[in-house]
């Protein structure tokens, strides 16, 4: 039986607990996209190339801050791209959710949790590079199974509306995120 993991940011500033339930009905992943990376290398972590970023997908509301929700900083690589949530007190990256509330996603860096062992086997490798071709992901059925399904979940019971990322009645973010300009952004990417 999955029991509630807890979390917190590299300072412990920021921190909070994965219910049980979320914990059960998540999809561990790890990708190798360049944004996942480039979000490591914007907020000063080490480089996880060639190794990818280590991913705990889940619906926002099995998410609980327990303590620092105000550190709580988003960023955008580009005009048009999920948001990137860090804490703002030592620069941690948090998670990824879609820009919309009524879309409820979250994809929790696994670091952040005190035994991420816990929260299952990796059952999807997204954007593995393959040199000289398009870049390809196992167990990608896997992944889309449980994105699909916590969305359909949070809509029809109305638990997308309590999640830690967006108030629910304006639809905007807790905090206001920086979108990236290019210059910004060239230097994320090599």
């Amino acid at each position: 039986m999955s029991e509630a993991q807890k979390f917190s940011c590299n300072c412990g500033a920021l921190c909070g607990e994965v219910s049980a339930e979320g914990v059960k009905g998540g999809t561990r992943v790890v990708c190798y996209c360049p944004d996942c990376r480039a979000n490591e290398l914007y907020h000063g972590q080490p480089d996880p190339a060639p190794d990818p970023v280590d991913l705990f997908q889940l619906s926002p509301d099995s998410i609980t801050i327990t303590q620092g929700a105000g550190h709580l900083q988003a960023i955008r690589l580009g005009p048009r791209g999920p948001l990137r949530w860090y804490a703002s007190c030592c620069g941690t990256p948090f998670a990824n959710t879609l820009a919309k509330p009524g879309l409820p996603f979250a994809g929790m860096r696994s670091d952040l949790f005190e035994d991420k062992d816990a929260l299952g086997k990796i059952r999807a490798k997204a954007f593995i590079p393959a040199p000289g071709k398009q870049s390809r992901t196992k167990g990608g059925g896997v992944m889309a199974w449980g994105i699909i399904s916590r969305m359909i979940t949070g809509r029809l019971s109305s638990r997308w509306k309590e999640t830690p990322f967006f108030d629910t009645d304006s639809g905007k973010p807790v905090s206001e995120p920086e979108v990236l300009g290019k210059e910004q952004r060239s230097k994320l990417y090599f």
